[in-house]
């Protein structure tokens, strides 16, 4: 979608195939981690000095998370797990750097929604057994097997617009207030939008960093959740 808070297309692929900047914003982020995944890991000390002992950190945490969430035996999780969070959080914090955040389109959210949902569903019947994971559906009475399937296909349009919600209604009230800033200024007889300098950095806290990195966190826990759910 081009215009009002939808993203713009940046360029269009041979064929009139459009090249959002949803997409180019992505692009950006995995050259990023791809990058700092290569110079935090080429060269490790068997004892952890500077970035490596943050590095370290990071991944015992994940573990440590993923161990206490999912169960010790589900521990394989942790790298998904992992780059999720360091997906999701980048792609938050976009708007920090003048991009639009890759999660206020909600093609993005209903794609990792959509991992999410067939994960659920292919590791349980893979733990499970196809036939025993299937008869769950009729549990606790054959009469609920309707309403099992609905609040199975609610999961992941639940998970992808509680994620979308969340971010592209900060990136609305930032780009009211930034206008609102603009005509303040305007009103005022002062050519330069003074006010747009300082005053939306306070919610810019509140919903780049902080609302940003908890709807990072609250995905990746869901998504645990569940998987873990379907498996037991």
């Amino acid at each position: 979608m081009e215009g009002g808070f939808g993203p713009r297309v940046i360029f269009e692929l041979p064929g009139g195939i459009p090249v959002t900047e949803t997409v180019t914003t992505t692009w950006i982020i995995m050259a990023v981690l791809t990058i700092f995944a290569f110079v935090a890991t080429r060269r490790f000390d068997k004892v952890p000095k500077g970035l490596q002992n943050v590095i370290e950190l990071l991944v015992d945490m994940v573990y440590k998370l993923t161990a206490q969430t999912m169960g010790e035996d589900k521990k394989a999780f942790a790298p998904y797990i992992g780059t999720l969070m360091m997906y999701l959080i980048c792609a938050n914090l976009a708007g920090l750097f003048g991009f639009r955040p890759p999660t206020a389109d909600v093609n993005t959210t209903m794609a990792l929604a959509l991992l999410t949902f067939f994960m659920i569903h292919f590791f349980g019947m893979k733990r499970k057994g196809v036939g025993t994971y299937l008869k769950g559906f009729l549990q606790p009475f054959p009469v609920m097997l309707p309403l099992n399937i609905i609040g199975e296909l609610a999961t992941p349009i639940s998970l992808s617009f509680r994620l979308f919600g969340n971010i592209v209604g900060g990136l609305i009230i930032m780009n009211l207030l930034y206008g609102a800033l603009a005509g303040l200024s305007t009103n005022l007889g002062i050519a330069i939008p003074v006010f747009q300098t300082g005053i939306p950095a306070v919610l810019h806290l509140y919903f780049d960093v902080f609302a940003g990195v908890l709807q990072s966190f609250i995905f990746a826990m869901l998504t645990m959740v569940f998987v873990s759910g379907a498996m037991d």
